[in-house]
């Protein structure tokens, strides 16, 4: 592993309402990007990719029983993705592990005309964007 770069991200938390709702998701898609498992606890699990790390956890201390990305705090995570056929892919895929398609009638460039993407929302409603490399 080469070392992290000054400034780049060591990890994300993000706080679930549900483990096992996260797990099947998150999990899958981190890992169809490529993320391997790197940490495994009662209450969480992270996965890695390079030297950085994203966390999800259900702790003990939520003080909400739902994620709403519309308040103050995290809105989405957004990923490179290969291409577009790997956004299709994925986006096709990603139905049967908890992941809706955003905005469907704008699908691949509801983020406008120069970016090919998928905007999935999960179960919990967080966000993810897959964004192709151009």
């Amino acid at each position: 592993m080469t070392a992290p770069t000054p400034g780049a991200l060591h990890h994300v938390e993000l706080w679930v309402p549900d483990l096992d709702r996260a797990i099947a998701s998150f999990g899958w898609l981190l890992e169809a990007l490529g993320h391997t498992p790197f940490q495994h606890w009662d209450r969480g699990r992270s996965w890695q990719l390079g030297t950085t790390y994203l966390v999800i956890e259900q702790s003990p201390d939520l003080t909400a029983a739902a994620h709403d990305r519309c308040r103050p705090g995290l809105n989405h995570l957004a990923f490179h993705v290969a291409d577009p056929p790997t956004v299709e892919a994925l986006a096709a895929e990603s139905r049967h592990h908890g992941w809706r398609l955003m905005f469907p009638d704008r699908h691949p460039h509801a983020g406008g005309p120069d970016q090919y993407a998928a905007y999935l929302e999960n179960d919990d409603g967080f966000e993810a964007e897959l964004i192709a490399i151009p």
